[in-house]
């Protein structure tokens, strides 16, 4: 698949699913929500890896910066 996400929505992903991980580990989330974030969190750390948002995908969305 074509790359449809730029580096700061990368990074921005990335730094979610490590604040999830850092959350649940000090033991601040717990239960269904932290199944539910976890999931989420692996969501974000593996579409920030591959630069690739299904999401993005249907509705044309790309936050690459475009060159002049």
């Amino acid at each position: 698949m074509k790359k449809n996400m730029g580096t700061v929505d990368r990074v921005l992903r990335a730094v979610l699913a490590v604040i999830v991980v850092i959350l649940y580990v000090a033991g601040s989330i717990s239960g269904v929500a932290a199944v539910i974030l976890g999931i989420v969190a692996v969501v974000f750390l593996l579409t920030s890896i591959t630069g690739v948002c299904p999401v993005y995908v249907p509705f044309g969305i790309s936050t690459i910066k475009k060159e002049k």
